[in-house]
Order: structure tokens, then C-alpha cells, then sequence
């Protein structure tokens, strides 16, 4: 039995500010609407850690300071290929809030996040997010519902 595998590696980031807020995107994709953190693909050649801060910074203007990895979203594509989602937090950044053509970039109150228009998934993503006993969001290839871990 073959040992290897085609992986997709992507990131998102939640950043937080000193006054309860998240950064998210609204995004423009009909594919996937609606709010979520910003982050994107992992280009050839470059650090985890170096992608996030990048996507970050192209989508919204905030370029992140010392991203902590804190979780894993996967999933299986219809191709078959393993989607991994590296998700990180970050609470020291700089720059300025700009929108990008993925989708407008906003400070929401963490406590109306919920009442949001939000992604496919983004609950479950979110309890990865904010918990400590839960590392990993997972769906098994032709799974319909999510297994967290």
C-alpha cells in the first residue's frame, strides 16, 4: 500500500485586537460566501509561518506579528487530494484595514460573530479556534458531517 499522498496546504489566521475584536472577510466567492478569517494558499518553497503572515497582509492590509499555530482543518477534495488548513492566532500586528478584491476586510465584535452571515463550516472551525481541548476538524473522505478532535 502506497504511503504517500497529494496535500494541499492552506492557513488561516483569527487575529484579535485589544478590544474584543476579530478580523474576517467578508468574501466575494459565490463558491464559498460569507465571513471568515483571512488566509489562503501555501506557496512552494515557503515556511507555514511565513505564508500566513503574506495571506494575511495581501487580503486585509494587517501584516501579523508571531502567529501561534493552534489547529488543523482537512478535508478531501474531489480529486481526492488531502486539503489541509492550517489554522493559527495572532494578537500583535500592524498596518492598516484595506479590502481586497477576495472580499472586504473588517474588525467584527467577537461576541456578534455568531449573529453573521459566516462560511460553510465556520462554527466548528471556530470552536478549534477558541478551545484547548480541541485540535482538529476533520471530514473523512465522503463524510457528510465533521469529527472534531
Amino acid at each position: 500500500m502506497a504511503r504517500g499522498e497529494q496535500v494541499i496546504f492552506t492557513n488561516m489566521c483569527m487575529v484579535t485586537d485589544k478590544d474584543g475584536r476579530v478580523l474576517v472577510q467578508d468574501r466575494s466567492d459565490t463558491n464559498w460566501p460569507g465571513m471568515v478569517f483571512p488566509g489562503g494558499h501555501v506557496e512552494y518553497g515557503e515556511s507555514f509561518v511565513e505564508s500566513v503572515i503574506r495571506e494575511v497582509w495581501e487580503e486585509t492590509g494587517i501584516r501579523v506579528e508571531n502567529p501561534k499555530l493552534c489547529g488543523i482543518k482537512q478535508f478531501y477534495t474531489r480529486e481526492d487530494a488531502r486539503y489541509v488548513v492550517l489554522f493559527f492566532k495572532a494578537d500583535r500586528y500592524s498596518g492598516e484595514l484595506k479590502s481586497s478584491e477576495e472580499g472586504e476586510a473588517l474588525w467584527v465584535p467577537r461576541s456578534e460573530l455568531l449573529g453573521c452571515k459566516l462560511v460553510d463550516g465556520f462554527e466548528e472551525m471556530l470552536r478549534v479556534f477558541e478551545s484547548e481541548e480541541i485540535s482538529e476538524v476533520c471530514w473523512a473522505p465522503g463524510a457528510d458531517e465533521c469529527q472534531l478532535f
